[in-house]
């Protein structure tokens, strides 16, 4: 077995290891991010996030399918996990900074 789930399994010599390689360069693709700029950190240090900061809505459907996407991925990179759970709690209240940071976690 070398592909379940969205997850590449790759046995060697050191060890058995795990990846989402693919199922990333999907979701990267279908988000329209492909060509993002890489940075170090998935939350932006210091940012305040609340439920009335701006007026404008974001589709729901985009969001929410982004989210789901992002919560399988956290099994094989758990360093993105505060970030996620961070703009999940937003999820009834969808606004241009909410999006922003997700696309930041992408």
């Amino acid at each position: 077995m070398t592909y379940y789930l969205g997850i590449e399994i790759k046995q060697g010599e050191d060890g058995i290891f795990m990846n989402q390689e693919k199922f990333t360069k999907e979701i990267l693709k279908n988000f329209k991010m492909k060509d993002c700029v890489k940075v170090n950190t998935s939350v932006e240090c210091g940012e305040k996030m609340s439920k009335n900061d701006e007026v404008e809505n974001i589709n729901s459907t985009i969001f929410k399918s982004l989210i789901r996407s992002l919560r399988y991925f956290i099994c094989t990179c758990p360093d993105i996990l505060f970030g996620v759970r961070l703009v999940s709690r937003f999820m009834k209240t969808l606004i241009t900074t909410h999006f922003k940071a997700l696309k930041r976690i992408l």
